[in-house]
């Protein structure tokens, strides 16, 4: 059976622990014997609980799942009595009346968060029924009763509680292959609809239900593996998280190709699947999409990063948490351009358009940081002086229009790149990496709102021209960003901080609207830091290894490129060099001074 739509690789169940550079499956390590595999371990689970709950995350499969284990019940002459929570669903056309609102009409991109629950996908008289039915005397044979399906948990009865987990760039490949993978929805929509719901609607809906079925969660169930599901007790898992969250991450990365994506990723991470034509994008930390992997005897287990939030987020981002609660900041991703082409002309949305629009609480602020480039590589950012915005839009509505270039050079500045420059992109900037860079994106974490205003007349992958936002570029365009005042507002100039004998911190200052500071961290043999109660998302810029040490004495090792996070209660940490040579490390984090500001703001 087909069921995802990828040449991306499917996560392994085990992990080889000698694979050298950068680690596609990094692991947090939990005690021995801490996870089991196979379908058979999951109905070995079930079989020792005569009554429970399978609750999951839209796109689990859940009628192949219910084969395999009626197959493995029958080996032991064991029946079970299944309850489908789908049957509670309001019908279809009520739930499109609700969601409806928060799915932005015509627009092919972008709605507006979902401020509902997913009890309101349910009828509440039939979840009464259900919950009746399942206390019923089980009669003759005393079947294992199973409650199962996406929100199953919401129906009262006592039964043990098990999570069934899916990673959700295996949610998009699934869609990808025409699975169902909305929340009430019986047939597949598009893949790009898909995403649109999933992320509106049911991400928002779904992050709210797991957060209140984690403290008591019997078992979690990862399922991007068909036919080897991955478990682990709920008590491991929220020890693991406590335990990760006094120490360092890092997220399952995950990668995607894109119609100006180049060749440095493919290049540099060879263990990645190379039967594509460029890679575009790395999701090396846009926690909304990401997973986090434990690892113990080998096996691994993929959980969604949500999870680490709503059990931890206080002990994860420290002072800042009263102000983004279980919304992590700030998102690190690669866009990959070396001997590919130039990304979009493109602006985001000013921090009150994107509350209004699309009910976020707080928008996509961005910088460049230029990890490598190619000679000659360039960065759009700016517009030229004397612009004037009507001439400017006409260029671009004419050349949508009639297919016809724009020569943006006129209009926007392009900036010579030089590897570890920061390019500074707070809301409202028009800008676009050119050809010949790997930029490291260093940013708040919205991800998606991208209002692209010339894309160079190039078709996405699929042959289709990629949809313009002009006007919303426009909505949100500041044309006082122009002329000298580039060059002396967004573009960082490095502050030396402090420095000692083979060591020394580098201020790359960010602009007043950024919420997040960033720092250069270069030094020879070791460096002792304080998270001075802030979250710390760092990445190896330069270098081949390091070793990254806790207070709590936990030990990971960092290869060049990899993205990865010391959360505020790991307190004190060192940075070991494994290198003959000095090495550089990117560091961000939630400027203290804005956590109130930003309060007052909303």
């Amino acid at each position: 059976m087909k069921y995802r739509e990828t040449s991306q690789l499917l996560m392994p169940s085990h992990k080889d622990s000698n694979t050298p550079g950068y680690d596609l499956y990094p692991a947090f390590p939990l005690e021995p014997g801490a996870i089991g595999v196979g379908i058979e371990a999951l109905a070995d689970w079930i079989l020792a609980h005569p009554r429970v709950t399978l609750d999951g995350f839209c796109g689990v499969m859940w009628d192949d799942l219910r084969d395999r284990l009626d197959r493995v019940f029958g080996q032991s002459d064991t029946h079970a009595a299944w309850f489908p929570v789908a049957d509670c669903l309001r019908p279809v056309d009520e739930i499109e009346r609700l969601v409806s609102p928060f799915l932005g009409g015509d627009d092919p991109l972008f709605g507006t968060r979902f401020t509902g629950a997913i009890e309101d996908f349910f009828d509440p008289e039939s979840l009464d029924r259900l919950r009746q039915a399942l206390n019923e005397s089980p009669g003759p044979g005393k079947p294992i009763r199973i409650l199962y399906g996406c929100g199953a948990g919401l129906v009262e009865w006592e039964s043990a509680l098990a999570y069934l987990d899916l990673p959700k760039n295996e949610l998009q490949f699934r869609a990808r292959a025409g699975l169902p993978t909305n929340l009430g929805q019986a047939h597949p929509a598009t893949p790009k609809a898909a995403y649109k719901r999933s992320y509106f609607v049911d991400w928002p809906a779904l992050g709210r239900h797991k957060a209140a079925l984690l403290p008591r969660l019997d078992l979690i169930v990862d399922t991007q593996r068909l036919d080897e599901p991955a478990l682990l007790s709920g008590e491991t898992l929220r020890a693991g998280l406590a335990r990760m969250s006094h120490n360092y991450f890092r997220v399952r990365p995950w990668f995607e190709p894109g119609p100006w994506g180049g060749q440095w990723i493919k290049q540099h991470i060879p263990s990645l699947a190379q039967d594509v034509a460029n890679y575009a994008w790395s999701f090396e930390l846009i926690t909304p999409e990401n997973g986090l992997i434990f690892e113990s005897s080998g096996h691994l287990i993929e959980i969604s990063f949500d999870w680490l939030m709503a059990g931890q987020g206080s002990a994860v981002l420290g002072q800042a948490y009263a102000r983004f609660g279980s919304e992590f900041p700030i998102r690190f991703d690669f866009l990959d351009t070396v001997n590919g082409g130039n990304l979009s002309v493109q602006c985001h949305p000013r921090p009150r358009y994107a509350q209004h629009h699309f009910g976020e609480p707080f928008t996509q602020d961005e910088t460049y940081y230029i990890l490598d480039c190619l000679p000659g590589a360039r960065v759009y950012l700016g517009f030229q002086a004397g612009i004037d915005p009507l001439e400017f839009r006409a260029a671009l509505e004419n050349s949508f229009a009639a297919a016809s270039p724009v020569d943006i050079d006129r209009f926007v500045q392009s900036h010579p790149a030089a590897r570890h420059d920061l390019f500074l992109i707070p809301n409202g900037t028009i800008h676009g990496s050119g050809q010949g860079n790997l930029v490291l994106e260093i940013s708040s974490t919205p991800y998606i709102f991208t209002f692209k205003m010339y894309d160079w007349l190039r078709p996405g992958l699929d042959g289709k021209p990629r949809p313009l936002n002009i006007a919303r570029a426009f909505d949100n365009l500041y044309f006082d960003r122009q002329g000298e005042r580039v060059q002396e507002e967004l573009i960082s100039h490095p502050v030396l901080l402090a420095q000692g004998e083979g060591w020394r911190i580098l201020h790359q200052p960010t602009h007043p609207a950024h919420f997040y500071d960033v720092h250069r961290l270069e030094f020879e043999h070791d460096l002792e830091l304080d998270t001075a109660d802030a979250c710390q998302v760092m990445n190896l810029v330069e270098g081949n290894s390091i070793v990254l040490e806790t207070e709590e004495g936990a030990r990971q090792r960092i290869h060049y490129a990899e993205t990865f996070v010391v959360p505020a209660a790991a307190h004190h940490f060192r940075l070991i060099n494994e290198d003959s040579q000095p090495v550089k490390v990117v560091q961000a984090f939630v400027k203290p001074e804005a956590v109130q500001s930003l309060q007052e703001e909303l």
